[in-house]
C-alpha cells in the first residue's frame, strides 16, 4: 500500500472535481458545490472501506475532505467558459480508474481474496460518480450507452492479476491505470459500448 496513497488523492481529487462540476452545470450555491464534491470523492471509498471491514478512511485523516473542498472551490472561483465541454466525463474517467486500482490494492491489503478485491475496485470506482448522478437528478453514469464499469472493472482486475503475476507494485499500477483510462477515453471520445439485450 505504501505506493499508493497519491493515487488515492489524486482520485479523491479529480473525483471531487467531477461532482463540483456536476453542481456547476446545475447552477448550484457553494454548499452544493461542497457537498457534491465531498460525496462524488469519498463515496466509493467509503462503500469499499465497510464492506472490507477497514476504518473509513476520511474519518480518520483531513486530507480527503480537504481536497474535495479545495476542488469545490476551484471550480467555484473558475470561469465556465475554461472548463472543456466534456470536462465531468474526463475528471470522472480519471478518477475512475485511479480509483479502480487503489480499491482493488486495499481490498488486498485488508486480506480480501483476489476475485472479491477486484469487485471492490470497481465498487471504489462506480459508487461517487452513482451517487453525484442520483443527488444531481440525472441518469446514472453507469446505465450510459459508453463503456464505463467495464473500464474499471479493467483496472482493477489488470492491477490484481499483474501483481499476482509478480510485478512490481508500482509498474502494475501504472499499467492497469492507463489501460482503464485509455478504455474509458476511448469509449467517451468514440461511444464504445457493449452489446446491449434485444430479445
Amino acid at each position: 500500500m505504501s505506493a499508493l496513497p497519491r493515487l488515492d488523492i489524486v482520485a479523491t481529487g479529480v473525483f471531487a472535481i467531477s461532482g463540483a462540476l456536476q453542481a456547476a452545470h446545475a447552477r448550484q450555491n457553494l454548499v452544493t458545490f461542497a457537498f457534491f464534491a465531498a460525496v462524488t470523492g469519498v463515496g466509493g471509498g467509503t462503500v469499499r472501506d465497510l464492506l472490507i471491514g477497514a476504518p473509513v478512511f476520511w474519518m480518520h485523516a483531513s486530507t480527503p475532505l480537504a481536497v474535495c473542498l479545495l476542488m469545490a472551490m476551484l471550480v467555484w472561483f473558475t470561469p465556465a467558459r475554461l472548463w472543456p465541454r466534456h470536462a465531468i466525463d474526463w475528471f470522472d474517467g480519471m478518477g475512475l480508474a485511479a480509483y479502480a486500482v487503489y480499491g482493488a490494492a486495499k481490498a488486498q491489503a485488508y486480506g480480501i481474496p483476489w476475485v472479491p478485491a477486484a469487485i471492490m475496485g470497481v465498487v471504489t470506482a462506480c459508487m461517487g460518480g452513482i451517487f453525484r448522478d442520483v443527488l444531481a437528478n440525472v441518469p446514472s453514469i453507469v446505465i450510459r450507452p459508453e463503456l464505463y464499469v467495464t473500464a474499471a472493472a479493467l483496472s482493477a482486475g489488470s492491477y490484481v492479476g499483474l501483481t499476482a503475476c509478480g510485478l512490481p507494485m508500482v509498474a502494475a499500477t501504472g499499467i492497469s491505470f492507463a489501460a482503464g483510462f485509455l478504455l474509458r477515453g476511448a469509449a467517451i471520445r468514440h461511444g464504445l459500448n457493449l452489446p446491449t439485450y434485444r430479445r
